[in-house]
């Protein structure tokens, strides 16, 4: 049976000047009381190991080297401010209280020297924060795997860790899928993985975190709803949104910038932000690049509302990757979805465009129109006799020539003031394709002049 210690003793022994650098250990002892170390400076390592206390520890504005709590059971660690020279380490501890008040763990602008280990850990603060690092500083790495579990919100909003945060396999329950789980706003960190196994039923936040290598979050599980996964303005070295399962609600990256983005279509969310996103490389989705981009220009269509950049970005990398016609492709998509978004005139101007040119990018379908007007004009030119204007004068009567000449708005061929036709259908069809030839050559010019201006 665990033997009763008074916690004042504890602080007194712990701050006992006579024992000089001999690190302190206290091992399977119920501390009586709170362990108030407030404002100390305690000059040896102290690790207290399977010991269940009656009160809270506090180290507010405390300086120690390492500090140890290692599977004890604990109503809450306060630790704001304090400067830690070693790592705090929390391993298989139970922190908190179910009916309790404030965070389970209070690190506030704490200075870490070394790492914060949590791996085991159980944080009790439902309804609450369980874990409260805004403005952390940890040189080495935060570490909750091997089985933690936090009944309450994790939050490091503008912590610097410099050793990553690690939560493999982590389970944050915060029993409303409208809060948050997981707040890390302006996080600066080395890398960031919520993977594995993770699971959090509430919302995950990330705006302008700064992250340089990877943010994972491969085999996760995101239960929160509207936005499940909040990433605006992100800068992370490289990302990866292989869920385990497509989130619950939204996933926004808009203005967020990545070297690298993988993904997997299976797990996309029903609704993503991605206006602004910018990426320098682009995982694939399919074996072959036709369903390559026929799966992205899906994921595109998950925006909830039209936004052009995105249309542009992925088109930018397949340019990078050489793969031109694919480009071409995404960016005649991105006209179509354009043409939704305006009133009746400028939608028929659109279809006009799609039809005669692809916006641009599809050029030969003007030769194809030309090629099919020319031929039925030739077809029914030939099988009528022309009148000629002046007889006697000018050359004979070419039908081909006669339809190009009807056609082609500039220049002309010298044929089309030299005839006309009695029968009023025939004469129709020669007025119909010299106005067909301006509006084909207006759509050519202005499909161009977009192609070159936007591409």
């Amino acid at each position: 049976m665990s033997s009763a210690v008074d916690a004042d003793r504890v602080r007194r022994e712990i701050l006992d000047e006579d024992a000089g650098g001999r690190p302190y250990l206290l091992r399977d002892a119920r501390v009586t009381g709170e362990l108030r170390l407030d404002g100390a400076g305690i000059r040896r390592a102290v690790r207290l190991e399977g010991c269940r206390f009656d009160g809270p520890v506090t180290l507010e504005g405390a300086s120690t080297l390492a500090f140890e709590l290692v599977d004890c059971v604990l109503p809450g660690l306060r630790a704001s401010t304090a400067h830690v020279g070693g790592r705090l380490d929390l391993r298989r501890s139970t922190v908190g209280e179910s009916d309790g008040s404030g965070s389970a763990v209070d690190l506030v602008h704490a200075d870490i020297a070394g790492g914060l280990r949590l791996d085991g850990a159980h944080l009790v603060a439902p309804g609450r924060v369980a874990l409260e690092g805004g403005g952390l500083v940890v040189r080495g790495g935060v570490f909750c795997e091997d089985g933690f579990v936090a009944d309450g919100e994790v939050s490091f909003p503008g912590a610097e860790l410099a050793g990553g945060v690690w939560m493999r396999g982590a389970r944050i329950t915060v029993g409303d899928p409208e809060r948050f789980a997981f707040h890390g706003d302006a996080l600066k960190a080395s890398t960031v993985r919520l993977s594995h196994g993770f699971r959090a039923d509430g919302r995950v936040r990330l705006r302008g975190v700064r992250v340089e290598d990877l943010v994972s979050f491969n085999d996760a599980e995101l239960l929160g709803s509207g936005s499940s996964l909040m990433c605006v303005g992100m800068q992370v070295g490289a990302l990866d949104l292989r869920f385990a399962r497509r989130p619950a609600g939204s996933v926004n990256l808009r203005t967020a910038h990545a070297a690298r983005v993988q993904d997997d279509p299976s797990t996309w969310p029903l609704s993503l932000g991605l206006d602004g996103l910018t990426y320098e490389w682009l995982g694939e989705t399919a074996g072959t690049r036709r369903e390559d981009v026929a799966n992205r220009l899906a994921w595109l269509r998950r925006q909830p509302v039209y936004a052009p950049q995105p249309y542009e970005q992925l088109a930018s990398h397949y340019r990078r990757s050489g793969h031109e016609d694919e480009a071409r492709r995404v960016l005649l998509v991105r006209e179509r979805c354009r043409r939704a978004t305006l009133g009746p005139a400028g939608r028929l101007w659109g279809w006009l465009l799609d039809g005669v040119v692809g916006y641009g990018y599809r050029p030969w379908l003007a030769g194809l129109w030309l090629a099919l007007l020319t031929l039925l004009g030739s077809l029914v030119f030939d099988a009528h006799t022309p009148v000629p204007n002046k007889p006697g004068e000018g050359g004979p009567f070419n039908p081909v020539v006669y339809t190009l000449d009807l056609l082609v708005p500039v220049g002309g061929l010298g044929m089309r003031g030299d005839w006309h036709w009695a029968q009023a259908g025939v004469q129709a069809l020669a007025y119909g394709l010299v106005g067909v030839g301006w509006i084909l050559t207006t759509a050519v010019v202005a499909g161009v002049t977009r192609t070159l201006s936007r591409g």
